[in-house]
């Protein structure tokens, strides 16, 4: 929950949120939020995760690491790592199908 994460990032003594309203410390004193601190916080939080949505749409779509340098391997084997091997076609797909904007 981003709301819980922005209220430890504001307010580090901050051990237990109830309901991303109430927070205690350590010793289970109440933790007055700032919630102008949190507004902020919370808005930059969303900023930085909404800079990698490009990398998230994409990241599914890739082969998976052992598949990728198994088709590299053959194509350095075969002789044809350029742009007709399936190294090549695999990941390129990829790329053509999410173009960054």
């Amino acid at each position: 929950m981003m709301r819980n994460k922005a209220i430890r990032n504001t307010h580090p003594t901050v051990v237990s949120i109830n309901a991303g309203t109430d927070a205690w410390d350590k010793d289970d004193n109440v933790v007055v939020l700032d919630e102008s601190a949190i507004a902020i916080e919370q808005a930059k939080l969303q900023a930085e995760y909404d800079a990698l949505q490009y990398q998230r749409d994409r990241e599914p779509d890739y082969p998976r690491l052992a598949e990728q340098f198994d088709l590299l391997w053959h194509a350095i084997d075969a002789d044809t790592l350029d742009k007709t091997s399936d190294f090549y076609t695999t990941l390129k797909a990829v790329k053509d199908a999410h173009p960054k904007g």
